[in-house]
């Protein structure tokens, strides 16, 4: 009798702790993010609301597995960048990233997908998406700001806490009036002001002014999207609040 009780005991203290460190589903809400405003805008099942950059339909090349969009570059037919078929303007964006050994790719927003070009790159701030252990674009740039978590290629992420390649990188994306924050694992790494004298400094010792004269001109509503660069990567756990 003793040792059924102990057993059941046992038993309910294990229920508890499995209770307590159970993975949650990341294409879930928690009951504090609904209570927040948060959306799911990927369920982890189907594409339903995404599709290719300046086109009708969702790339090939990106598929939906194990819970997560994943661009494979082993695979055939049409490929891209992919966007979430909504101008946002002020916005919360949370998500997770993981990137295969040496891989490389990017989460944008502000896009303008009726700007003459053929990828949002032209026109959009990019929150880097790397490998920075095995990509040689970490060390290109200036001061690391092509390293995981950075304004691409204008503001390196502070601290650097990239997790490694083949691991969940948690990241959000604030923008609220042209001011954003972008937080990767727990701490915000950068932050801005698009339309700041600073601003215009960084985007005129940078890239973007070769590619598009009228870069730094960000808009302050625009599309999100994820970066086909050729790349195995994995998102997954989507969500948007509307400020």
């Amino acid at each position: 009798m003793l040792r059924t009780k102990w057993n059941a005991i046992a038993l309910i203290t294990l229920g508890a702790l499995c209770s307590c460190t159970g993975t949650h589903d990341p294409n879930t809400l928690t009951r504090k993010e609904k209570a927040e405003g948060f959306e799911l805008i990927f369920d982890g099942h189907s594409a339903e609301g995404w599709r290719g950059f300046q086109k009708d339909a969702f790339p090939e090349m990106w598929v939906v597995e194990e819970g997560a969009f994943h661009f494979n570059p082993e695979l055939e037919g049409s490929r891209g960048d992919i966007i979430y078929d909504e101008v946002l303007g002020n916005f919360h964006l949370k998500l997770e990233w993981k990137i295969a050994e040496g891989g490389n790719s990017g989460i944008f927003y502000l896009g303008d997908e009726t700007a003459p070009f053929g990828a949002i790159f032209f026109t959009a701030p990019e929150m880097q998406v790397l490998d920075n252990d095995k990509h040689p674009d970490a060390t290109k740039g200036k001061n690391g700001n092509r390293k995981a978590g950075s304004l691409y290629d204008l503001i390196p992420a502070d601290p650097q806490n990239f997790k490694g390649a083949g691991e969940w990188n948690q990241v959000e994306i604030i923008h609220e009036d042209g001011h954003v924050k972008h937080i990767q694992n727990g701490e915000v790494v950068v932050e801005f002001q698009i339309g700041s004298p600073e601003w215009f400094e960084l985007v005129a010792d940078s890239k973007f002014p070769g590619l598009n004269r009228d870069w730094a001109r960000v808009s302050r509503s625009g599309i999100i999207g994820l970066q086909d660069h050729g790349d195995h990567v994995w998102y997954r756990g989507i969500k948007l609040k509307k400020l």
